[in-house]
């Protein structure tokens, strides 16, 4: 075990890093420290694998403070020469204002391949595991690229101990840090990153290429061609607004709007009861089930009998752009004969001012690589909307996050997804937003929930290759 690690630095020797240098030094394990510019592109990935003598790595990927634990590079040597396993993490304290918190990660699996997944700071990857691996030229993506290949190889790990202490450099709340991958000032990045991510789902045999099930729009009845879908629970303050802009939609067709009230308590219902009692096209839903999240009750709606034959998002928080919003929708369904159509919106205050990062278009989107490239991003826009036999067979997870990001990809899975690149939609974001400030442990649940869902698709791609083949 004796100097079997060299370790890699970025940054320049700051305070932070002077006291971490300090302890590599003392460790007796730490062959060599090596400053390095930038760990993400390729030529820096060269240079670790050119100038490492050693057996393993230790990468430092953030220029931050660390304090190792007791013993914790031994642990890490012992578990990788144990397993085999070429890349470790672990689970690490984060120091925030002279305070020592817990900050749990999360396991590793097939579809942990989105490029923001948390691994922490440190990286402890063994030499042998990158020899093979095949760089390319990529200014962002080259440690992306590098630990999806060691996941195909020879697997990554999560050892679930708090190993290290550090400072997160990144303080903005949960709700701040959703539209990071879709901000244009990012595009550069995404297109290397959906490059990389395509690589690897090609050698893995979970590509498809752009070859569709053909959607007929016509043969079933319907009461009504459209219906707007709005999901809510305690929404007091905005649920008027919402179905306001519903009713002030045009169109040459016949709507309707669908609320499932999931048993609200603070005067959502008799808001929504309210209209319904006037207005004739609005449907006020209470469902008999009382265990449903998100997903569940857009089940309640889609199967009722008066349901459309397209259904349409609008979240509670949320409301239209303009009077034109269906019917830009529904025109996209009838010109490009899809099974969803997802538009684009603006991220408001709840005043609707509009804040950065601004229109979300998500143009990184394209008909040719567009469902390959969903299994590394987090969402896929707004509003959704789906032609609704497809999704009546496919049904929808009754959770109340990523049961949206699940339909996505089980629809794109096995037909083609039509976009709307104007924005027709206000995404309003305050300090209600179930997702504005979640705690470490609830952002963990979530993003665990998603990769299942991404690892879900993976194997249900592979099968699908594995028939053609």
């Amino acid at each position: 075990m004796l100097q079997s690690i060299t370790a890699f630095l970025p940054g320049k020797k700051n305070d932070y890093n002077a006291k971490f240098v300090t302890e590599l030094q003392n460790s007796g394990i730490v062959a060599e420290i090596i400053n390095i510019e930038n760990p993400f592109d390729s030529k820096t990935i060269e240079f670790i694998r050119t100038n490492t003598q050693t057996n393993y790595i230790l990468l430092l990927t953030q220029d931050t403070f660390i304090e190792l634990g007791q013993f914790s590079l031994e642990r890490l040597v012992s578990v990788a020469e144990s397993t085999g396993i070429g890349m470790l993490y672990s689970d690490y304290y984060e120091i925030t204002e002279n305070e020592r918190k817990l900050h749990p990660v999360i396991d590793y699996q097939p579809g942990s391949i989105r490029d923001d997944f948390n691994f922490g700071p440190l990286f402890f990857i063994s030499k042998a595991a990158i020899l093979e691996f095949d760089l390319n030229n990529y200014k962002y993506a080259g440690l992306y690229s590098l630990r999806l290949f060691i996941s195909e190889k020879t697997g990554i790990m999560r050892i679930p101990e708090y190993l290290y202490s550090t400072i997160i450099l990144d303080s903005r709340k949960s709700g701040e840090k959703l539209f990071d991958y879709v901000n244009p000032k990012n595009r550069e990045v995404q297109i290397e990153m959906e490059k990389a991510a395509s690589e690897h789902l090609k050698r893995i045999g979970a590509y498809l290429y752009p070859e569709f099930k053909k959607i007929s729009l016509d043969g079933i009845d319907f009461p009504y061609e459209a219906s707007v879908i709005i999901p809510v629970k305690n929404r007091i303050k905005t649920i008027g607004d919402a179905i306001k802009s519903v009713l002030e939609q045009k169109a040459d067709f016949r709507f309707n709007l669908i609320v499932v009230d999931n048993y609200s308590t603070d005067g959502t219902t008799e808001i929504i009861k309210g209209f319904a009692d006037k207005y004739e096209n609005v449907i006020h839903l209470i469902p008999s089930y009382k265990d449903l999240g998100i997903g569940g009750c857009w089940n309640e709606a889609i199967h009722n009998h008066k349901c459309g034959k397209f259904s349409i998002q609008l979240d509670s928080d949320d409301i239209y752009k303009d009077t034109s919003t269906i019917q830009k929708i529904v025109d996209a369904f009838r010109k490009e004969k899809c099974a969803m159509v997802i538009g684009s919106y603006t991220l408001t205050d709840f005043q609707l001012n509009e804040i950065p990062p601004g229109v979300i278009d998500h143009r990184e989107w394209t008909p040719e690589n567009g469902r390959n490239n969903a299994l590394r991003i987090n969402g896929l826009g707004a509003p959704r909307s789906y032609y609704t036999p497809v999704l009546r067979n496919i049904k929808i997870p009754n959770i109340s996050y990523g049961e949206d990001y699940a339909v996505c990809l089980a629809i794109s899975r096995n037909y083609q997804i039509g976009r709307v690149y104007e924005s027709i939609y206000y995404c309003r974001r305050w300090e209600e937003n179930s997702d504005a400030s979640l705690s470490v442990e609830k952002q963990n649940i979530n993003n665990t929930y998603k990769d299942r869902v991404r690892t879900i698709e993976i194997i249900a791609r592979q099968k699908i290759n594995s028939r053609r083949s």
